[in-house]
């Protein structure tokens, strides 16, 4: 049975994972494997190695590179006792699947550059012909913002990634972050392609770490068009590729959320939709009355370990 955590103020005791560094044979930015493979060799994470929130972490998250408008987002994403919980440690080689604007990025970059770690992202299959010049072309901006500041981002390194990309190195990554993206890989019905070249990518022992809008208990909106998705369902496909669900929390839980909003999760902020997707992408409703969907704040959300399982001769 997985262990569920269900976290609560004060911050420090958020907090639940060990932060034992990966060993002395840490990878740098030129992708090598970091020390034995710091999520596969060292003990499983348990209530009793719980520890507070590295000075590290701490620090990444309040450096002065992020976005005014990232660091404003941190009371609904808890960047520290999310990243703690998941299972962050130094040493490890991170992949950030469809990292967006950047927000996780912001933290995860620089801390795998501090902590003697490898910072990966998905980007745009290159390799798929399908891929128009308007997508390569903002992969090319995408990399060019974090290689502007090597010294605090160190060397991101794109993976290509898509519904016809090749499968990604095996056996490779300590922990692999998948955060508010599920809902469309349903829609899609590409959730089994890349959950299972995400189980072929981790390293035995590796975390799989999950944020997802969570729709109530019940019966799963299919396809997704609101954005929420049940914690069941989501279960269900990470146990399906074979990964273990290790423990689940409230830390991004917001009561508030009603999940009935006229445009789905994106009624919420930070994207404040005051117009349906297929009005137009930028589209706005001057007269919309936001007030009550500001009040409510970001979305609630499940945050969800798995891990792959260490297979035993």
């Amino acid at each position: 049975m997985p262990r569920s955590i269900l976290l609560t103020l004060p911050a420090a005791l958020l907090a639940l994972a060990a932060c034992t560094p990966g060993g002395d044979d840490a990878a740098g930015g030129n992708g090598a494997d970091t020390a034995s493979g710091s999520a596969r060799d060292s003990a499983p994470l348990t209530a009793e190695t719980v520890q507070a929130p590295e000075p590290v972490l701490q620090k990444m998250v309040a450096g002065d590179w992020r976005k005014a408008a990232h660091r404003d987002r941190d009371i609904w994403r808890h960047p520290v006792e999310s990243l703690s919980f998941w299972g962050l440690r130094p040493g490890m080689k991170v992949l950030e699947v469809q990292p967006g604007g950047g927000w996780w990025t912001e933290i995860l970059a620089p801390y795998a550059h501090a902590t003697g770690g490898a910072y990966y992202a998905t980007a745009v299959d290159l390799e798929d012909p399908e891929t128009d010049d308007a997508a390569r072309q903002a992969r090319q901006r995408w990399a060019a913002r974090w290689a502007d500041k090597p010294e605090i981002f160190g060397n991101v390194q794109l993976v290509n990634w898509g519904p016809r990309s090749a499968p990604l190195p095996a056996d490779t990554f300590d922990l692999a972050l998948v955060a508010r993206s599920m809902h469309g890989w349903i829609r899609r019905d590409q959730a089994d392609k890349y959950l299972a070249d995400l189980y072929a990518a981790l390293k035995p022992g590796g975390i799989l770490a999950v944020e997802q809008h969570r729709a109530d208990p019940g019966d799963q909106e299919l396809p997704p068009l609101s954005g929420y998705v049940t914690e069941a369902y989501i279960i269900d496909l990470a146990t399906r590729a074979g990964f273990e669900l290790d423990a689940s929390s409230d830390i991004n839980a917001n009561p508030a959320d009603t999940k009935d909003h006229p445009f789905g999760v994106w009624t919420l902020p930070p994207t404040a939709r005051t117009r349906p997707y297929e009005e137009g992408a930028d589209a706005t409703d001057p007269d919309f009355d936001r007030s009550k969907y500001d009040a409510i704040g970001e979305s609630d959300r499940m945050t969800l370990r798995f891990l792959k399982p260490v297979i035993r001769e």
